[in-house]
């Protein structure tokens, strides 16, 4: 119980950080330490899940190297998988269940599995996205977007709703003249930042670089940036992600003009 109240403290004490330097220069030590929690309690799903949440955070966030982030990436899927498998065995292996047995497993998971549910649908989100060029990995995106949404249907407004926002992104990667569901993905965004009161910075600017480029709405766009830059960033378990938005934003803002043509 210590190891994994330990990790869970990790993952709280690095969001509410407000200097992602210090995050960054300090945070391997961490992911060291919760390997090895992992090596010694490696079926412990409470564990299992902060572990692949540092790592997630880690490699999405402050690892540049490709390579690096797609090793990264995988451990936080390995740890998330083996954890979803400990809570439910029929969802063991679940890059190989083909996508109908899949969708048709998940109703079995309850709300005492949101944690690995979700670590699991975001760390293969991510992991996907580190893997952009493998046809094979794409592939699986209709099951990480099928568990996001046994997510929602569970409880809307976990971790702030940040199922929304996964959702806005995969729902905003397309125009609809190649099959996107871009206004899906705009609702999908709407709703977090509601849920989060405009606190969460992090939706907008996702909202503003995934939807509104794609349909170009430099209105839009500029307004949620502005929106960013002028929010206070200290928000419980999003003070860091906040403050990252809002470097993300003023690159977007200096880069609005010429990405428009206006």
């Amino acid at each position: 119980m210590a190891n994994r109240d330990l990790a869970e403290t990790l993952n709280h004490a690095i969001r509410n950080h407000d200097d992602p330097a210090t995050v960054k220069a300090g945070a391997p030590a961490y992911l060291l330490l919760i390997d090895g929690f992992i090596q010694q309690s490696p079926r412990d799903t409470a564990t299992l899940v902060a572990g692949s949440k540092l790592f997630a955070s880690y490699a999405a966030v402050f690892v540049e190297d490709e390579q690096r982030a797609r090793r990264m990436a995988g451990k936080a899927y390995d740890y998330s998988s083996r954890a979803l498998c400990q809570r439910e065995s029929s969802l063991c292996a679940v890059n190989e269940i083909p996508y109908d047995a899949f969708v048709a497993r998940l109703p079995s998971l309850d709300d005492d599995d949101l944690p690995e549910l979700f670590a699991c649908a975001t760390a293969w989100a991510l992991l996907i996205q580190t893997r952009s060029d493998d046809w094979n990995a794409l592939a699986n995106l209709p099951k990480v977007e099928a568990m996001l949404e046994r997510v929602l249907a569970l409880e809307e407004k976990y971790e702030q709703g940040q199922a929304h926002l996964y959702l806005g992104v995969l729902r905003s990667l397309r125009p609809p003249a190649a099959g996107g569901r871009p206004e899906v993905g705009r609702s999908h965004f709407e709703k977090v930042i509601a849920m989060s009161e405009g606190r969460n910075l992090m939706a907008k600017v996702e909202f503003a670089r995934r939807y509104a480029r794609l349909v170009f709405d430099r209105a839009l766009h500029d307004r949620l940036l502005r929106e960013v830059l002028e929010a206070d960033p200290y928000v419980p378990d999003l003070t860091l992600s906040n403050i990252l938005a809002q470097q993300e934003a003023r690159r977007l803002m200096n880069t609005s003009a010429a990405y428009f043509g206006e």
